[in-house]
């Protein structure tokens, strides 16, 4: 983020999301059954390769759109893939609802609840 007064730039504001420790957890277990893990996000390609090399995944997209996660969600369940989808936002509630089995963070949006057949109630995927 840029911080702007009159036109010039005055100073950067840089953020990064945390990784819960759970989360990386639960990628390990996941891989450990043979299970592929991939991340869909809105996020911007820096934050999405940070996260997906931090957390030793299989394959990710960054800045993604709903409708990139819904039609993605079609494209492997065409090629025989059953598909679980884990999501908390708006943006997820099209691709939870398509998934073969959604995933919804209880700590995230009611849209995304209502349109996954679990809820993790503490919003942690090791749940």
């Amino acid at each position: 983020m840029y911080l702007l007064l009159e036109n010039k730039v005055e100073g950067i504001i840089s953020v990064a999301d945390t990784i819960k420790k759970t989360s990386a957890k639960a990628v390990r277990d996941l891989k450990k059954m043979g299970i592929k893990v991939h991340m869909m996000t809105g996020d911007n390609q820096f934050s999405a390769k940070t996260v997906a090399e931090e957390l030793n995944i299989d394959g990710y997209q960054a800045d993604c759109l709903p409708d990139d996660k819904y039609k993605k969600i079609i494209e492997l369940q065409k090629k025989g893939h059953i598909v679980a989808m884990a999501g908390d936002g708006i943006n997820d509630a099209p691709a939870l609802a398509q998934a073969d089995i959604g995933i919804a963070m209880g700590t995230g949006t009611d849209i995304a609840v209502q349109n996954a057949e679990i809820t993790l109630v503490k919003g942690d995927l090791t749940g």
